[in-house]
């Protein structure tokens, strides 16, 4: 197998594949004949640059062209690609670097300053003279004959609940993306789809260009940071007509900004957190969709959705149902996933570790309703025990972000003599200051919103809550801070 082979060529080559939009906003067609082009000159420096199959090859480049063509170019020799967030600080790279020991990186300029010495690299000047059609290039790599265990992608977690893991993925990972891309992405023939999250997180590698593609749909891309005010303006005159953001942005839309129909839109889609009801009915309100969530991890690939055509009035907050095909159970309120039943599950950590059992614990807390929706409660060691009860963050979170003054929040355990534990909230107001007034009203909203032990006996306020670079709560931080 080789995703050159099997889905680059099956397209005619005057086909759109990507609509790129660079960092000073111009506009660019991509067919697949440019990028099976530019792709195969790539592959040929490469080669010459020592890197061959099977060895690592990262990538720090944004959300332009030159990103998915490096992707295309490892796909096609069997290199392994390492794309990474490039805003990664210094330590963040040496850390990677010292884990993976990639035989090239190929980067913008402005990244690769952070990389250290003694790794070869490619930079975009590099690039614009390897596809210049009218110099001598290197000869190409073959099209290489792949198994399905070979190892295709590398992935890193995003480091909520410890150190960043590398995650491998096999060949089988990409092709393996149809489930989810029809299920839950819902992309078809002909669509604009655009991801928005930047390379390097597990959502980008699956759905900027793979998902599409599988499903004759092509992508967006915008090299540029989120600009609340501008993000539906962007889909609008481009004419997406799926959008998939993470939770974040479509909480600081529905906050902060004036959220309008975009008439093309057929399909939005979140996962990484459970957004809340408030949020949902925004966009319903507004637009007239509603928000599909779903839930995956970097090492399992999508796992649930929400699915085209499934109801989300009424199951605000659900994650949606497991695919088709996959296979979940719940135990002692823990989601675990038959490893063999999902086509997108890693094959090893890159020590060479691996799950070698049939059940994969996610640590991730779930209920399920009487039609099978799941709902996320949080993660295991994110359970606050207060009097003997467990609560789970998200409940609590979910009913503060109910607040017309409150931005975001996260909820905590905050250690108490007599309960154990107790509820903190961190809050980050839309506007205005903190008083005790607002504390007490708070409280009261929360009481008043879900079940009274569950309210936020303590309450502080901040001007930001710390996140991963993929925008997810670091819960863990903010406990560490009270120790």
């Amino acid at each position: 197998m080789n995703f050159i082979d099997d889905v680059i060529q099956r397209f005619p080559f005057s086909r759109e594949a990507v609509i790129a939009i660079d960092a000073d906003g111009n506009r660019k067609v991509h067919c697949f004949s440019h990028l099976f082009a530019r792709s195969m000159g790539l592959s040929g420096a490469m080669l010459a640059r020592g890197v061959r199959r099977g060895d690592v090859v990262m990538i720090l480049i944004g959300s332009r062209i030159e990103w998915v063509v490096s992707m295309l170019a490892c796909f096609r020799m069997g290199a392994v690609a390492l794309p990474l967030n490039p805003q990664l600080t210094r330590a963040d790279l040496a850390y990677r670097v010292a884990e993976t020991n990639p035989a090239l990186v190929i980067g913008e300029e402005q990244y690769l300053g952070n990389l250290g010495d003694g790794v070869p690299y490619l930079d975009m000047a590099d690039l614009e003279r390897i596809f210049d059609e009218d110099l001598d290039q290197a000869t190409p790599a073959a099209a290489a004959d792949l198994a399905p265990s070979d190892p295709a992608l590398i992935v890193f977690t995003s480091g909520s609940t410890g150190e960043p893991k590398g995650v491998v993925h096999s060949q089988s990972y990409l092709p393996g993306q149809a489930t989810q891309a029809e299920h839950w992405l819902g992309a078809g023939p002909g669509d604009l789809v655009w991801c928005t999250a930047a390379p390097g997180w597990s959502k980008s590698s699956r759905n900027s260009f793979i998902a599409p593609w599988l499903r004759g749909a092509k992508s967006l891309l915008v090299d540029a940071r989120f600009d609340p005010d501008s993000r539906l303006e962007v889909a609008r005159r481009e004419g997406v007509n799926v959008l998939c953001q993470a939770p974040t942005e479509f909480r600081i839309l529905a906050k902060r900004t004036e959220v309008s129909p975009v008439p093309s839109l057929k399909r939005m889609v979140s996962a990484g957190e459970s957004l809340n009801a408030e949020v949902i009915k925004v966009f319903r309100e507004s637009t007239g969709l509603e928000i599909a969530d779903g839930y995956g991890q970097t090492e399992t690939g999508q796992v649930t959705g929400i699915r085209p055509g499934d109801r989300v009035a009424g199951r605000e907050g659900s994650m949606g149902r497991p695919l088709p095909g996959i296979e979940t159970r719940i135990v002692d309120d823990e989601l675990q996933v038959r490893a063999a039943s999902s086509p997108t599950f890693f094959s090893s950590y890159i020590d060479g570790t691996a799950f070698d059992g049939e059940w994969w614990a996610t640590g991730d807390l779930v209920a399920e309703d009487d039609d099978g929706f799941l709902f996320h409660h949080g993660r295991n060691d994110d359970v606050i025990s207060s009097a003997g009860y467990r609560i789970g963050p998200v409940e609590v979170e979910s009913a503060l972000l109910t607040h017309p003054r409150i931005a975001e929040a996260a909820a905590v355990a905050s250690p108490d003599e007599e309960r154990g534990s107790v509820v903190k909230a961190v809050v980050v107001l839309r506007d205005g200051v903190p008083t005790e007034e607002l504390v007490r009203e708070i409280q009261q909203h929360c009481r008043d919103a879900t079940a009274p032990y569950k309210y936020p006996r303590i309450i502080e306020f901040a001007d930001e809550l710390p996140k991963t670079a993929s925008g997810k709560i670091k819960r863990a931080e903010l406990r560490a801070r009270q120790v």
